[in-house]
């Protein structure tokens, strides 16, 4: 027959558990008792290992040091006599949520020039476009900025520029209808260039020429230089477009105006071009010279503005000044221009030659990284031709390892331009595109939702647009936005802020 495990007693190992069918039911008793007590036997052995090996572990964490649960005693331990004991607060996820630390940017980083500190974190904010372009964050150096009148916008500008010669920029303003930047670079150790005071400036200087470019290919680049400011210039004198046949009559004067002057080691200057457009003396190809003067001679009359008209003795010779690129900073000051009642589109037209004066000089690849700044920039930006220009500009900004700045008042200056859907419109909503960093000073309430569309702002940031203070700004650097409020050191704010003074506190 074979064993039985008992019941009570079927974990016991041993002879014990194993009981015979046959046994009386006494000895059957016996050998349960005797199970049980096997089984409690090793029960208590495997508490008893247990036990010791928990007592073991408490030993060693007796023996270790740690740190105490209320700390280290001692004056410098670093806690109050009492525990900390704070008020329970409730409140809704959305008023928590200006609470919560990790909602404020972390920055830019700090490689760079400091601006001032970040309104929603209180760091330091740090910007260089060329540091953010070199880190991918950004597509293009280039800045607009904008902002109504008093509210530091062009403090900013200043500030920024000069906090970045000790890095190795250098500054460049090629229009200063105002004269402010005067006094900046002249406390610099750069030059200015006045206007207006009987010096003259070529908008037709070739510049300086390239490292390794080709005669032809330098030839091409310069020509299509001086086509494209002489073709800006006829159309904001005549408000309209120029025509084809007159794009041909102003190359074929400049061709021609090259040619002799070349032979001469002299500059072409505006006063030839005009006459060789009015009294043309070869054919074109598809024109005569007779057709070229009929065609040339509206836009003949547009230029001759320039020479003998009310800018006459500012851009119809040769340059009576040098451009200097290894100064730290240099500017072309039109203020005397400006205070003598010249018109809006008067203004305009000297930027623009200015301008063009001071870029043939700029684009010179080893001239390093530079800052141009277009000060008043909303003149130029009222001409289509002018605004075209100028964001062909924007586009060579990489190549050149330049960054432009262009100051404006409002958004909508861009949205003004032309008709709706025209290419005017276009030009101008592409010059925005073609700006990475967008710094918004004070709006009013009605411009705030025009620049929150324009470019992307969130309601609570448009909402806080007409309630900026004096030197605080929305920065837009690529697709992160930072509320940015500006610090000055007592010398700058008494350099650059002369009339509308930026509140320290």
């Amino acid at each position: 027959m074979q064993p039985v495990l008992a019941g009570p007693s079927r974990r016991a190992v041993g002879a014990a558990g194993y009981v015979s069918a046959g046994l009386p039911r006494k000895q059957r008793r016996a050998k349960a008792r005797a199970a049980r007590k096997i089984e409690a036997d090793a029960r208590q052995a495997l508490m008893a290992e247990r036990k010791a090996v928990l007592d073991a572990q408490r030993q060693e964490r007796r023996r270790a040091a740690y740190l105490p649960r209320r700390g280290e005693p001692g004056p410098a331990a670093l806690r109050s006599y009492r525990r900390l004991h704070t008020t329970p607060y409730r409140a809704t996820s959305d008023v928590l949520a200006v609470a919560y630390p990790f909602l404020a940017e972390a920055g830019l980083g700090s490689d760079g020039v400091l601006i001032g500190h970040d309104s929603w974190s209180g760091a330091g904010f740090v910007f260089d476009p060329w540091v953010l372009y070199g880190k991918g964050v950004l597509t293009n150096p280039n800045v607009l900025l904008a902002g109504v009148i008093g509210r530091g916008k062009s403090t900013l500008a200043k500030s920024l520029t000069t906090r970045s010669l000790p890095l190795g920029r250098r500054v460049y303003v090629p229009g200063d209808p105002k004269g402010e930047w005067t006094p900046v670079v002249k406390a610099n150790g750069g030059a200015t260039i006045e206007v207006g005071t009987g010096n003259r400036l070529n908008p037709l200087d070739e510049g300086p020429r390239p490292t390794g470019m080709a005669d032809d290919t330098w030839q091409q680049v310069v020509a299509q230089r001086r086509n494209d400011l002489l073709g800006a210039l006829t159309e904001q004198s005549l408000g309209r477009p120029l025509r084809p046949t007159q794009r041909t009559a102003i190359a074929a004067a400049v061709d021609h105006v090259v040619e002799q002057t070349a032979g001469r080691g002299e500059p072409p200057i505006l006063p030839l071009v005009v006459q060789a457009m009015l009294y043309p003396s070869a054919d074109r190809r598809g024109s005569t010279a007779r057709q070229l003067a009929t065609d040339g001679r509206e836009a003949a009359h547009a230029l001759a503005r320039l020479v003998d008209g009310d800018l006459g003795g500012l851009f119809d010779g040769p340059s009576t000044v040098a451009f200097d690129p290894s100064l730290p900073m240099v500017s072309i000051d039109l203020s005397h221009v400006a205070s003598a009642g010249a018109s809006d589109t008067m203004i305009a037209l000297v930027m623009t030659c200015a301008s063009a004066w001071m870029e043939a000089a700029l684009f010179d690849p080893g001239a390093g990284l530079r800052w141009v700044v277009y000060d008043e920039a909303w003149r130029i930006m009222r001409s289509p031709a002018l605004l075209s220009r100028m964001q062909a500009q924007w586009k060579l900004s990489r190549a050149h390892g330049i960054a432009n700045m262009a100051i404006i008042h409002r958004l909508s200056d861009l949205g003004a331009v032309g008709d709706a859907d025209s290419a005017a419109r276009n030009t101008a909503l592409g010059l925005l595109a073609d700006c990475s960093n967008r710094v918004i000073y004070a709006q009013e309430s009605g411009e705030a939702e025009k620049t929150g569309a324009a470019i992307g702002l969130s309601e609570t940031e448009i909402a806080q647009l007409p309630q900026l203070e004096r030197g605080e700004g929305l920065w837009r650097v690529g697709e992160r936005a930072f509320m940015v409020r500006h610090r000055l050191t007592p010398a700058e704010l008494e350099l650059f802020n002369t009339d509308a003074r930026m509140s320290m506190t």
